[in-house]
């Protein structure tokens, strides 16, 4: 009998060996990676159901090259990053006193026109209570999958602390001011000012604790400004960035109203939109770009992210030129309408790293030697990429 529990007790260990040979080179690699050595795949408008029937039916027919632009939707942001995604964008309006975006217009508009009553866009009466509202259009398209900003956060911690080795999550914010809708009429968002952008801090730090958010401070320690960390190569590394999250700030002409009283972004949570040049540069947007001009940014240290498709044109025509030659270059966040969960109903076309993996080490900057199965091993089945798909 003690021989079968001692031969059991081998077995199991033998079992084990390889995971513990794993978690060793994890580790190792995780020492040497820094966070802007990575690449991964993200999403644009994460948080977008898309349109109920009725509201698709009258859209479609009232703005029909709007609506040619807007024809996807995502799935929860918790079912996105378990299927690989590790960037998110959320679009938000203020909304201190509640109830300025719970009645979308739409509503009333489909059941004037007669048709087939829509699901409750609200069902839990979110859009009524006081805080950050997550919007795309105003009375147009308003259906999302977490309607608060912070109902959103809570979503994106509670899957982060069920995965705490996860790569770094990048969540770019969207600030939401004036006309965001193209209805005659329709609800205006508030203007910002710097009590909101306050409460923008406090709402994420209601949810994330300081220890799980990656800060510019953290960034640029001892240095006199953040870019000159980052031109330093001053990005924690993996070790130090693994299940943390890291906020940005999408709107390049918002970043000095959040700035002011913050020089180089001290004391705040997000990174702003900034250009080459300025104390506070680290993050760079260009959506837009190439590989000839992303990657000088990415070989100087700063963090990019640029998009694969627009207007769902790619998705309905296959268009993988962009995409490919986008999954060459060193951008860290590749954001697309069609993660490889989520693939264009009219094509099949995906954007998604090679082996359908979370992240992999950076074709530009990663540090030789760099091993993409060390950094995140696949969380959900999105199946091995096709040859016909990806590069």
């Amino acid at each position: 009998m003690m021989f079968c529990r001692s031969l059991s007790t081998a077995c199991a260990l033998l079992a084990l060996a390889p995971l513990a040979g794993f978690a060793q080179s994890q580790a190792k690699q995780d020492k040497l990676v820094h966070l802007n050595q990575i690449q991964v795949i993200g999403t644009h408008n994460s948080y977008n159901t898309g349109f109920a029937p009725s509201e698709a039916k009258f859209f479609s027919a009232q703005y029909p090259k709007a609506y040619h632009g807007l024809e996807y939707h995502h799935q929860t942001l918790a079912e996105q990053l378990s299927g690989g995604v590790r960037q998110l964008e959320l679009d938000i309006v203020q909304d201190p006193k509640g109830g300025r975006f719970a009645h979308p217009k739409i509503v009333g508009i489909t059941k004037e026109q007669g048709l087939p009553a829509d699901p409750d866009f609200d069902p839990q009466h979110e859009m009524e209570r006081p805080g950050f509202k997550v919007v795309h259009l105003g009375d147009l398209n308003e259906r999302s999958s977490c309607q608060s900003f912070v109902h959103c956060l809570q979503d994106i911690r509670g899957w982060s602390k069920a995965h705490p080795d996860h790569m770094p999550i990048f969540v770019l914010v969207e600030d939401k001011q004036g006309r965001i809708s193209q209805l005659p009429g329709a609800v205006e968002a508030e203007p910002w000012t710097a009590e909101t952008w306050d409460a923008l801090d406090r709402e994420i730090h209601s949810v994330f604790p300081e220890k799980e958010i990656i800060t510019p401070d953290m960034v640029r320690g001892r240095y006199a400004t953040l870019e000159e960390a980052v031109l330093a190569g001053q990005w924690p590394t993996l070790a130090k960035s693994r299940g943390k999250v890291v906020f940005l700030l999408y709107i390049k002409k918002s970043a000095p109203a959040y700035m002011n009283g913050h020089p180089s972004l001290r004391g705040r949570v997000l990174f702003t939109n900034s250009d080459p040049g300025q104390p506070e540069a680290a993050f760079v947007e260009r959506d837009s770009g190439t590989p000839e001009i992303i990657d000088p940014f990415i070989k100087s240290g700063y963090l990019v992210r640029t998009r694969a498709d627009f207007n769902t044109d790619a998705g309905r025509n296959n268009d993988t030129a962009r995409r490919d030659s986008l999954l060459l270059s060193g951008a860290q966040m590749i954001s697309t309408d069609f993660p490889l969960t989520e693939p264009a109903p009219w094509s099949g076309y995906t954007v998604g790293l090679p082996h359908g993996l979370p992240a992999r080490c950076n074709p530009v900057n990663a540090p030789s030697g760099c091993k993409d199965e060390l950094l995140e091993p696949h969380t959900k089945s999105g199946g091995e990429p096709s040859p016909s798909n990806h590069p």
